[in-house]
């Protein structure tokens, strides 16, 4: 079972595009990585999503970029926003950074993204999507893992 983007959205279309346009709202949001000691790093990120995939592309040697290629577990917590009112909802997305390196395969993004060469780029393998928001009085948790399907939660 692959766990791409296209393959996220096709499974859950509706809540894909939800997430998807919550990453997209703003440009920059927060990458967790684990060090060599196994405790966290906290790090700023853009998010690509292109050809049905979530790219994720750092500087060459970067700390993140190091810690991805020694553990490719990671999560991203999407901005917040410019305010404390979180209209639009927290969302999230964990997985495993999976590095491309063929230069032919890289090229769309650099040419799209135009990202300073040379640069790390990662394909990313979904094990956790996750949106949180308040619906009338009531907090509202939805979940997407590959062969678990969408689940929803629901707090007062």
């Amino acid at each position: 079972m692959s766990n791409s983007w296209a393959d996220f959205q096709a499974a859950e279309p509706d809540f894909a595009t939800v997430v998807r346009e919550r990453f997209e709202k703003y440009k920059h949001h927060v990458l967790a990585t684990l060090r060599k000691d196994g405790s966290p790093r906290l790090t700023g990120l853009e998010v690509t999503f292109r050809s049905g995939e979530l790219w994720l592309g750092m500087m060459s040697d970067s700390r993140k970029a190091l810690d991805l290629l020694r553990d490719p577990r990671f999560a991203i917590h999407a901005n917040p926003g410019a305010d404390d009112s979180m209209a639009d909802g927290d969302a999230r997305i964990g997985g495993r950074a999976v590095e491309v390196t063929d230069p032919e395969a890289k090229a769309p993004f650099q040419s799209a993204t135009e990202a300073p060469e040379p640069f790390h780029l990662f394909r990313v393998e979904l094990t956790e999507v996750v949106r949180i928001g308040v619906e009338g009085d009531e907090l509202v948790v939805r979940g997407w893992q590959p062969g678990r399907g969408l689940r929803t939660v629901r707090r007062r």
